[in-house]
């Protein structure tokens, strides 16, 4: 739990329920198919449809990934879970209830773990249980009327809840973004936000500092971190405004109009009792072995914090380095690859946290379509380690190589005559020259003035036209200053 940063003298507490579509071929309790984008109503079953004498059957894949999840979670996983009836009407909906999880979900506890800026935070989770989804309303193509596409209704779900321990809005977008990252790591949910595979609820409340809980009101189907931040943000300041003015609210479900970027109520907000959960009675309990959990442990892959600490104790990274580096699998691989060719490790980590992601992020893509690849780095970092070349002239082969005009880095060197001058009595003329026509600088220096040091060294580097070893510059320029 983190420390509370108050506004306007209100602490915030922000608690999450996220709604992790399973990566399953067919629904959890029928064998539909859960393919996205298919015409409406040809991926409903009977069973699916609630016709009368269908019964469910539980999909076994989506239990394997509630238990990957539970695994990369560090959470308790249940060996006996229950499913039970949630009884709520939605036109979507056939059966008039939802099969869920109450009292005894499958995932029990664990933890996200995450930073914000450069600050560590962890939020405890509550639990993580298996659903199946509803169907979808359809309005905007029926004039007066609303169409039903039950295609996504038997969906097979996890939702993950959190206990409201994050204390703004930055803290609950690096959590959501967080546990993206692991339902996506491990490959339990595709993470495609536009296609509602990964949907955020956050509860928001506000309070005075050691007062209880305040009055929460929960922000539904939150599918941009973007919006997610928006919607959070709008939220406190019309709450805070609220109590300050002195009008109390009610718990309500709202929902985030991007728009106006504000957010309207939609309807009183339920308490569980309201739902009238009790055990499906055409479900049998679920029960998970030992040996079925430890076979899942076994096939795990390498999760991002195990090989966040993996980079810290092998490659003697700071812990942010090695947090920022292991966001994607094609990322840590790259930045693996040009760190063991090259043989810097902190260098490496430097030019992929640096050049390499501001253009994946000016272009909007992936490391995966990055046009230099680990290997082209590597290379590049060893031209800068043997001094080759300078830092300033690897951002210019780097962004040569980027712009495809050539693939060896020995090549731009010499094309762009970029290498650095290894004749040092060259080197020692071109000192001794700036020295002589810049008496000003020289006699400030002596004065104390490091600024004026740094001039000689600008002019030093001119005059080389970029070819000078900065090293080499300062080392010589200081003894002959101090001579």
């Amino acid at each position: 739990m983190s420390s509370a940063k108050l506004i306007q003298g209100y602490e915030v507490v922000i608690g999450f329920e996220t709604h992790a579509q399973l990566q399953t071929r067919s629904k959890l309790f029928s064998r539909a198919a859960t393919a996205f984008g298919a015409a409406p109503n040809t991926q409903a079953s009977a069973v699916d449809l609630a016709l009368p004498g269908t019964l469910p059957v539980m999909n076994r894949e989506a239990v394997r990934c509630a238990i990957r999840l539970g695994l990369a979670l560090g959470a308790r996983i249940a060996r006996r879970s229950v499913f039970d009836r949630k009884n709520y009407f939605y036109p979507d909906l056939p059966k008039g209830y939802q099969i869920s999880q109450f009292e005894h979900p499958v995932v029990q506890g664990g933890e996200v773990t995450f930073f914000v800026g450069d600050k560590k935070r962890t939020v405890r989770l509550v639990r993580a249980h298996l659903e199946e989804d509803a169907g979808k309303s359809l309005h905007e193509d029926y004039q007066g009327m609303s169409g039903i596409d039950l295609n996504r209704a038997g969906t097979p779900l996890l939702e993950i809840v959190t206990e409201p321990d994050m204390r703004s809005s930055e803290e609950a977008v690096a959590y959501a973004k967080a546990l993206h990252q692991i339902v996506t790591w491990i490959g339990v949910c595709d993470g495609n936000m536009q296609e509602g595979s990964f949907r955020c609820d956050a509860n928001v409340s506000v309070r005075r500092p050691g007062q209880p809980l305040g009055t929460r009101r929960e922000i539904k189907n939150l599918n941009s971190f973007r919006f997610m931040q928006q919607a959070i943000d709008y939220e406190i300041r019309w709450q805070i405004e609220q109590l300050e003015d002195g009008r109390p609210f009610q718990q309500a479900t709202v929902l985030f109009d991007p728009d106006t970027g504000e957010t309207r109520a939609m309807r009183s907000k339920e308490d569980s009792a309201d739902y009238r959960y009790f055990p499906d009675p055409d479900l049998p309990p679920l029960c998970i072995s030992e040996q079925w959990i430890e076979q899942e442990r076994a096939q795990m892959p390498e999760l991002p914090r195990q090989m966040a600490e993996r980079f810290v104790a092998e490659y003697q990274l700071p812990e942010y380095d090695a947090v920022t580096l292991t966001q994607t699998p094609a990322m840590a691989a790259y930045f693996e690859q040009a760190a063991r060719a090259c043989g810097e490790p902190k260098l490496a980590s430097n030019w992929v946290m640096g050049e390499v992601s501001r253009r994946l992020n000016a272009e909007e893509i992936g490391i995966e379509a990055a046009r230099v690849s680990a290997s082209q780095l590597a290379e590049l970092i060893g031209r800068i380690r043997d001094g080759t070349i300078s830092n300033a002239a690897a951002r210019q082969v780097f962004e040569a190589l980027w712009a495809g005009e050539g693939t060896g880095v020995d090549a731009l060197i010499e094309a762009k005559g970029l290498r650095q001058m290894q004749d040092t009595g060259a080197l020692e003329q071109i000192v001794d020259a700036v020295i002589a026509a810049n008496p000003g600088n020289v006699a400030q220096f002596r004065a104390g003035k490091d600024k004026a040091f740094n001039a000689l060294v600008g002019q030093v580097m001119k005059a080389s036209k970029g070819k000078a070893n900065p090293q080499q510059v300062n080392v010589l320029l200081r003894q002959r200053l101090d001579a």
